[in-house]
């Protein structure tokens, strides 16, 4: 039992920290959208808790109802790709979205001369959020990416943990499934929030108009990163 918690702890802080797409799409967006660090540790721990019960779900019905590993394990890896292309698709949807936002805000100058013979010179843009497009995107995001999360498995979960632990006893597997549900989402969290205070020490102010599109590129590679590196 006791190898099954420290492995369980081990699988889970090396299977998040060595996966990109646990965290970066959080980062990325909560510095597009100025999300508050409570709003941004709230939709990292429900996006979390998403990931983890539905792997946990799966695993104990396929325990109570004798599925065989393999049936489970191909798919996980099957929805894991529905999980990959829908975070390529959301990544290049914002980035295209971000993108064109970015070129619509560029900033011009205008020159103005008075007749006392003194000018001035001022930058503007002529493009501004509409309020409901902008509070209906802030209501639908955190929603998108926890539909993306639940979809997305704990590949290591159910063959490496789950199965080993329902041969001993059924308390030893829910220990175990907890474990590594709570270090897997303590470990997403940890890392957004290095990441959320170490960023607001970087003088990005002049990137601040290509932010949307930087985070939808980002999302995108880590997306494509799962599907062709398996990341």
């Amino acid at each position: 039992m006791s190898v099954l918690v420290i492995s369980a702890i081990t699988i889970a802080f090396t299977h998040t920290l060595m996966g990109p797409d646990h965290y970066l799409p959080f980062i990325m967006i909560s510095k597009a959208k100025k999300w508050s660090l409570r709003k941004t540790m709230s939709v990292t721990a429900l996006c979390g808790v998403g990931h983890v019960l539905s792997s946990v779900v799966l695993g104990f019905l396929g325990i109570a109802f004798g599925i065989a590993l393999s049936h489970l394990t191909w798919f996980e890896a099957f929805r894991g790709n529905i999980a990959a292309w829908l975070l390529i698709a959301f990544g290049l949807v914002y980035f295209l979205w971000g993108a064109n936002r970015a070129w619509r805000n560029k900033p011009h100058t205008h020159i103005h001369f008075h007749s006392h013979g003194t000018e001035h010179i001022h930058s503007h843009t002529h493009f501004h959020d509409h309020s409901h497009v902008h509070e209906t995107s802030e209501n639908i995001t955190p929603w998108i990416l926890f539909l993306i999360f639940v979809f997305g498995p704990c590949e290591p979960l159910i063959p490496l943990l789950m199965y080993p632990a329902a041969k001993q006893h059924w308390v030893d597997l829910i220990v175990v499934a907890v474990a590594f549900s709570v270090v897997t989402i303590a470990t997403m969290s940890a890392i957004v929030f290095l990441f959320y205070k170490g960023i607001e020490f970087l003088p990005l102010h002049k990137l601040d108009r290509f932010t949307h599109a930087i985070a939808g590129f980002t999302i995108m590679l880590a997306g494509l990163g799962i599907v062709f590196l398996g990341l």
